[in-house]
């Protein structure tokens, strides 16, 4: 795995990780997730980190991205930059939290 090719992964909590068509939790409030998120490195820029109505957030090697207006977010998309640098946050995320990320290309899920 390259770490100069971009990668898109779905953020997601599966109610039944052995079963993806158990469908998922909500990752939280967006609140709830920016939180989590900046206790691993992950927040916005500084400036307008507003993209059409999508939040996007940066960690080390990568961007998530949300959409806005929802009360709940169900997913959350990790665009891939540095795969070296993102993946270890990215596992140290997901195993905190109890959230998973799915290959949007693969469809292998991960976390």
């Amino acid at each position: 795995m390259g770490s100069r090719k971009k990668r898109i992964l779905v953020m997601i909590k599966p109610k039944d990780s052995e079963d993806m068509l158990a469908g998922n939790f909500a990752l939280g409030t967006p609140n709830e997730f920016r939180t989590a998120l900046a206790k691993f490195n992950t927040a916005g820029d500084g400036g307008d980190t507003k993209r059409l109505s999508t939040m996007v957030l940066h960690g080390p090697g990568y961007t998530v991205e949300y959409a806005m207006g929802h009360d709940e977010l169900m997913q959350a998309m990790v665009v891939v930059n540095n795969m070296d640098f993102a993946w270890p946050v990215l596992s140290k995320i997901c195993k905190a939290n109890g959230w998973k990320m799915q290959d949007t290309e693969s469809g292998q899920i991960f976390g």
